[in-house]
């Protein structure tokens, strides 16, 4: 009986470690390869990543996040205070010293030039920071929800942290209802000497288009995502592309934002070996055709994540975005979440 006791606890452990080791290898597999990633990707954030108190006066707006670094300084620029067509909220900077967890600390709006307020805006929004021969570039949009009467703008400077430093150039893009695109979402990427402007919301889908230095576009227009074939209104907005290795990804948020706790915002995405594409997504589908692969949708108390920007430090790449705090009665936050790689896909 002895013997067979030891038998039957030798056969049990035996069981054991090759059911660890069939249940964690798909995890592993799901999460970019090796069991340590299935651990968190959220940052730990802290400090002003956002918030909204009336009563104590505080609005702390990180709406569409989009994040750069200057010397030992991350900078985040977000979409501006909404106020009124007389006052217009400004696009808001805040800064963390030498890591992305923060503490993050707010500094404030960039001044609204006056070119912006013929299109009738509370705000300012979406912006996008790029560097570029040691001179910091604002691309900002001016619009109004259902619209595409809508204008991109630039600005720049050599002192991001100083707010009254930044010079406006004006509108570099401008849509209106006859056009077929909207003129909102801007971010600009440099691609083998050539720099590029993405663009759009809706409407005609996600644009993008040549510079011909950082504040004038020329030539055609790619169209590289659209959701027309399978969504009401084309909801797609919200581009960014970065290159890692031999692929080119293209982040889009997908769906309804800005309705706090009811939002449905999502990330989507698509890669291509050319910047101009065609994208698809791991199934094959075309983005033009309303392809994509879902990375990031509601998770616990994060509702509609999206407003996506990406950063890359030291060899890994993070994603910036908003989410609304289910915990917080819809209150606006954002957070910064590590990516992992699946078969040269990003997955959380």
């Amino acid at each position: 009986m002895k013997n067979l006791g030891g038998i039957v606890a030798l056969l049990f452990s035996v069981a054991l470690l090759v059911s660890t080791i069939v249940f964690y290898e798909p995890i592993a597999k799901v999460t970019g390869g090796t069991t340590e990633s299935v651990k968190e990707t959220k940052l730990e954030m802290s400090g002003d990543t956002g918030g909204f108190d009336a009563e104590k006066a505080i609005d702390d707006p990180t709406h569409d996040p989009s994040i750069f670094q200057a010397d030992n300084t991350y900078y985040v620029v977000s979409t501006g205070i909404s106020r009124d067509q007389e006052n217009p909220g400004g696009i808001f900077i805040r800064k963390s010293e030498e890591n992305l967890e923060g503490p993050w600390e707010s500094i404030g709006e960039i001044p609204v030039p006056e070119w912006v307020k013929e299109y009738k805006i509370t705000h300012l929004w979406a912006p996008y920071v790029i560097e570029n021969n040691d001179t910091y570039y604002l691309y900002y949009a001016a619009s109004m929800f259902g619209t595409n009467n809508s204008a991109i703008g630039v600005a720049s400077t050599v002192t991001p942290e100083d707010t009254e430093s930044w010079e406006d150039h004006g509108p570099i893009l401008q849509t209106t209802s006859r056009d077929s695109f909207n003129a909102i979402d801007p971010m600009v990427i440099e691609d083998e000497g050539k720099w590029w402007i993405l663009y759009g919301s809706h409407f005609g889908g996600i644009v993008l288009k040549e510079l011909v230095n950082m504040t004038e576009t020329r030539g055609e227009e790619y169209v590289l995502a659209s959701r027309q074939a399978t969504t009401e209104h084309n909801a797609i907005e919200g581009p960014t592309i970065f290159k890692k290795d031999d692929y080119y990804y293209l982040l889009t948020s997908w769906d309804q934002c800005c309705q706090g706790v009811n939002s449905t915002y999502k990330v989507a995405v698509g890669r291509s070996e050319s910047i101009i594409g065609p994208y698809v997504d791991s199934n094959g589908v075309a983005l033009l055709d309303g392809g994509g692969d879902i990375i990031l949708e509601a998770e616990d108390n994060q509702v509609g994540p999206g407003g996506q920007d990406v950063i890359e430090v030291s060899g890994n790449y993070y994603m910036i975005y908003h989410y609304y705090d289910g915990d917080a009665n819809g209150t606006i936050r954002m957070q910064i979440r590590k990516i992992n790689w699946e078969d040269d896909w990003p997955t959380f």
